[in-house]
């Protein structure tokens, strides 16, 4: 994650969409974007810069502040907010126009090893996505030598856990509800179909 210089303190910045606000369209529309973008996600750094000036925790990366203040009752404000900037910029860069298809031949071969077939972990994604209670995220990550599916609620992420994030799925209901109310699994399905970037996925490979 970036970050800019401001007078004598680091400052954490929203990072640029990697795409028109309209580039998802039609499976994710502009508006939902917008909101979820300009409001949400925007809010979370807001937030974030408030909490962490002229503390010990000023001049940390996201995922220093992640994975320092994970687990800890006096910092979980900071956790929440570093980590749901972080997954929202992940969230952005998962999803591209014009996706879906194929994963590049060496992730998908690790899925294979993983999951047997693409279909398999496709399929693993949606119950992830669609079975977590509440607010949280779908993630496809790297845990070791293996590729595996986890779903984790509210702001919390795998790099938390030790592990490497190759893709996610917000399944907050300000990512989809204004576009398809409670119809989450549509949503997802619509994602992985059309969106979701493999290519971004493979990059994150270790």
């Amino acid at each position: 994650m970036k970050h800019v210089e401001s007078k004598s303190e680091q400052i954490h910045v929203l990072e640029v969409l990697p795409y028109a606000v309209n580039a998802l369209s039609p499976v994710i529309s502009s508006n939902t974007v917008e909101v979820h973008y300009g409001k949400h996600h925007k809010g979370y750094v807001d937030k974030l810069n408030k909490q962490v000036e002229g503390t010990e925790f000023s001049d940390m990366s996201l995922e220093s502040l992640i994975t320092g203040t994970a687990g800890k009752p006096d910092h979980v404000g900071i956790f929440n907010n570093a980590a749901q900037a972080w997954n929202h910029t992940f969230y952005w860069r998962s999803l591209k126009q014009k996706g879906g298809g194929e994963p590049p031949a060496m992730l998908k071969d690790k899925i294979e090893a993983s999951f047997d077939s693409l279909d398999a972990c496709r399929e693993e994604l949606v119950k992830a996505a669609t079975t977590r209670f509440g607010s949280g995220w779908a993630w496809l990550v790297q845990d070791g030598d293996q590729i595996k599916v986890v779903s984790t609620g509210n702001a919390d992420n795998p790099i938390a856990n030790g592990m490497t994030p190759l893709l996610t799925i917000d399944v907050w209901e300000h990512a989809y509800y204004l576009d398809y109310q409670n119809r989450r699994e549509e949503y997802v399905r619509a994602v992985l179909d059309k969106l979701i970037n493999w290519e971004f996925a493979a990059e994150n490979l270790d």
